[in-house]
């Protein structure tokens, strides 16, 4: 299969696991008390999941070249935090389809910014009128969820 085809499915499939997550923990919000509570059972069950595949896979990680990374390169688990504590108290009270729009829109922001500098050593790609017009159809998408 083409690695780009492959890769699209991949991030189609891991969007959609996101709308199914964020109504999972808001559920799970109501049983264990707060948001911060059930982040902490989805990534206690993500990381016993992730242990048992890399188990299975037998992917030895490389000591070196994990000691040589930048700082930020270790703090990608508290991004997925607060996307799960932000998803679980949204949820009740936006909607999944408004929820996941929003934070579609704020990714969208924020990749803008990080491609217009080339951020965290990637390639550079400046912000130009044709993706601003993305985002902001994106927002017009929200409002339209919203009202409608």
């Amino acid at each position: 299969m083409n690695p780009t085809l492959l890769a699209m499915l991949a991030v189609v499939i891991g969007g959609a696991a996101t709308a199914l997550q964020a109504p999972t923990n808001a559920k799970l919000m109501g049983a264990v008390g707060s948001p911060v509570n059930a982040a902490f059972v989805s990534f206690a069950v993500g990381t016993a999941a992730l242990g048992v595949l890399a188990v299975a896979l037998q992917g030895r990680p490389d000591l070196a070249a994990a000691r040589a990374l930048p700082w930020y390169a270790w703090v990608g688990g508290l991004y997925g935090a607060v996307f799960v504590v932000a998803a679980a108290w949204s949820v009740p009270r936006l909607g999944v389809a408004a929820t996941i729009i929003l934070m579609v829109a704020g990714q969208l922001l924020l990749s803008l910014v990080l491609d217009h500098f080339g951020a965290m050593g990637m390639p550079r790609q400046p912000i130009s009128w044709g993706r601003l017009a993305g985002i902001g159809l994106v927002v017009a998408g929200v409002l339209m969820v919203r009202k409608f």
